[in-house]
């Protein structure tokens, strides 16, 4: 299964806001999520607000359509918004842009 990465900033004086927002992500988001092919889904966040996404699907493009097409997804991207920076008008999961995988240990 694809394999997708993606960088966003998160404001520095916003992190420690923006981690406990994600302690207690809605229910219905986590459900969306996983009903529009979101597979292991992780986010790691660096001290100075850089914020690393990884997930597994088929279709990127697809999921994320998927995603927007939600009622929930789009309450939280409004949410979330105020938390990131460099991302112009887009909401944050707009400016998601996947970064090209080079290796993985066990091929391709």
């Amino acid at each position: 299964m694809p394999r997708i990465c993606f960088v966003l900033q998160v404001k520095p004086d916003r992190i420690d806001e923006y981690r406990e927002r994600h302690r207690h992500v809605w229910s219905e988001m986590r459900r969306a999520l996983s009903e529009a092919g979101w597979q292991n889904y992780s986010l790691f966040l660096r001290p100075d607000g850089m914020l690393i996404g990884y997930l597994e699907c088929e279709d990127f493009e697809a999921c994320r359509a998927a995603m927007a097409a939600t009622e929930v997804n789009a309450r939280w991207q409004t949410e979330m918004s105020e938390f990131f920076t460099g991302n112009g008008d887009s909401a944050p999961d707009a400016a998601m842009q996947p970064i090209e995988e080079i290796f993985h240990l066990d091929g391709r």
